[in-house]
């Protein structure tokens, strides 16, 4: 069997010109990256905005196991199929870190005969997003310590520095440090922390601005300290804003690429959903929406992470309203849930398979509160048995939701053809009636409750004493009135990685909370959910090389 990047470096690509051309795009509004990427002009994204919007498709997914269950496969070979059916269809998703190429759980490029291309360059560097985002925080801190160093003319208390530096690897012992060692000259000592590139809140702002100008706005509010009366120290105060848009200048406009069957798509901002909003930049949906008929988004982990933010952070702040709701489910997944261990879930386990369907009954329940209509996919691996199928079939049917078995990781878009008339069919019978699922104006208690509640299914919350005055000071610096964005663990709907399935009886307990108020919203922590993680006991960087020739190997 080939492997992913195999069939990647064998496909016949499209100078990314020819597929810009189907979008109606010219040459002259394309920013070249090589042949086959290039990034969409400020002139190209300006005359857009005076288009029709098309029809918005979200993907999202079950809780999953620890590999991951192909959301975004399912996502390129839906777009895929919708094409083959004559529709003009774009995606819209995120960029890839390299902690996960490097770490255990693999890039955002799909996999099969369902990717994005050429997929190396998209799992690796691409066209430098990242890394001006990495650049762009690590100058914040920099001119914070300079600041410090420098008479401290803001009063900064350098116990309630909260702005940490970040790099884009798995790095566990980055996660608490302490800088300034080297006496008077090189700064005062402190202790300091690094996060993954994909929970800077640089990644957030990058995400959600519409425009340079707001992109200078939101980083301007950005709170990166705190002075020695308690009152927040900006980024704006700090004098980097000018400097971080010269960093984030070129990487503010969205990369264009195309699939294995020459579907356009724009891959732009990679925020994770277990610590952060989990979606693509708006910039980026914006455009799609205006540059096809349907437009196939994608957000991450669990519909109880990324579909929660998506619909709560990003529809309420874009203006923007998804037409139906792509669920993405696996057998594995649902044994997963159901208590297999993963050395076993490949093996028939019928008893496993009921158990684990309540998870997936759970998050139909959740995505109905949004008033969206749900079709659910079922993503096919080889040791799927039809027994198997059956039983998910019916359940979905048994739960007025409709289904379809795909197989677009075996082939491409036409592995997709049923799934894509189901959303066709969806789209045309059963109109969205979108509503996001808690008001700007409930207190942060409130709204944390409603989501544990609602979407999680606990009986309730629990607030560490440092999380209740780190809330109580957030509402009376004025930031009560933001939505939340809850970092919590993607295995398992309560905050608790090991308890699968559906829990009941559970309380979740919010630890810590911060503003993220250039993004414009309050971060919730709970649980044991970290913000830089560590690479695994075998990670996949042991696998990938270059051969003499210059190509990858090992890369999925």
């Amino acid at each position: 069997m080939k492997t992913d990047i195999e069939i990647a470096q064998e496909a016949q690509l499209l100078p990314i010109m020819d597929a810009a051309a189907e979008l109606g795009i010219a040459a002259d509004d394309l920013e070249l990256y090589g042949r086959y990427k290039a990034k969409l002009s400020d002139s190209c994204m300006n005359v857009l905005k005076e288009r029709k919007d098309g029809k918005l498709i979200l993907v999202t997914a079950i809780n999953p196991t620890p590999a991951g269950e192909g959301k975004t496969t399912i996502s390129i070979g839906l777009a895929d199929a919708l094409r083959k059916l004559g529709r003009r269809s774009i995606l819209a998703l995120r960029e890839p870190s390299l902690g996960p190429c490097f770490g255990v759980k693999g890039g955002a490029a799909g996999g099969g005969y369902a990717q994005v291309v050429p997929m190396e360059d998209l799992n690796l560097h691409f066209t430098g997003d990242f890394h001006a985002v990495t650049a762009a925080n690590n100058l914040l801190a920099a001119m914070l310590d300079d600041s410090l160093h420098f008479g401290n003319p803001l009063r900064i208390d350098p116990t309630r520095v909260v702005w940490k530096r970040c790099m884009d690897m798995n790095d566990r012992a980055l996660r608490n440090i302490t800088i300034g060692l080297g006496g008077k000259t090189n700064g005062p000592v402190r202790e300091d922390h690094f996060v993954i590139t994909a929970a800077s809140e640089i990644m957030a702002v990058f995400c959600l601005a519409e425009d340079m100008e707001d992109l200078k706005k939101r980083l301007g509010r950005i709170v990166a300290a705190y002075n020695y009366g308690g009152e927040p120290v900006t980024a704006e105060q700090l004098g980097a804003v000018g400097a971080m848009c010269a960093l984030l200048k070129d990487a503010l406009r969205p990369n264009l690429m195309q699939t294995l069957e020459h579907t356009p798509a724009l891959i732009h901002g990679g925020p994770f959903a277990n610590i952060a909003h989990g979606c693509n930049s708006v910039r980026a949906t914006r455009a799609a929406l205006k540059l096809a008929d349907y437009t196939v988004t994608e957000a991450g982990f669990g519909a109880d992470l990324g579909a929660e933010k998506f619909m709560d952070i990003k529809c309420r702040m874009a203006g923007i309203r998804p037409d139906a709701v792509v669920l993405v489910a696996t057998i594995q997944a649902l044994k997963y849930n159901g208590g297999v261990p993963k050395t076993e879930l490949r093996r028939e386990n019928p008893e496993a398979l009921r158990r684990g369907a309540a998870n997936l009954e759970k998050h139909i329940e959740n995505l109905h509160k949004f008033g969206v209509p749900i079709v659910v996919a079922l993503n096919s691996f080889a040791t799927d048995t039809e027994a198997e199928n059956a039983f998910v079939e019916a359940f979905c049917r048994e739960h007025h939701c409709e289904f379809s078995r795909a197989t677009v990781w075996a082939d491409g878009g036409e592995g997709g053809r049923e799934l894509a008339e189901k959303v066709l069919d969806t789209l045309e019978k059963q109109p969205a009636s979108y509503r996001p699922l808690y008001g700007l104006q409930a207190p942060l208690t409130e709204k944390i409750e409603t989501v544990a509640r609602e979407i999680y299914g606990a009986d309730g919350v629990e607030y560490t004493k440092t999380a209740e005055r780190a809330i109580s000071s957030l509402e009376k610096l004025g930031f009560g009135g933001l939505p939340i964005c809850v970092a919590k663990t993607q295995y398992s709907l309560s905050d608790d990685p090991g308890r699968l399935g559906r829990p009941e009886g559970f309380s979740v307990t919010v630890r810590d909370a911060y503003v993220s108020a250039g993004a414009g919203f309050v971060v919730i922590l709970t649980g044991e959910i970290i913000q830089m993680p560590g690479l695994p006991r075998n990670p996949a960087a042991l696998r990938i090389d270059v051969d003499a020739e210059g190509r990858i190997e090992g890369l999925f």
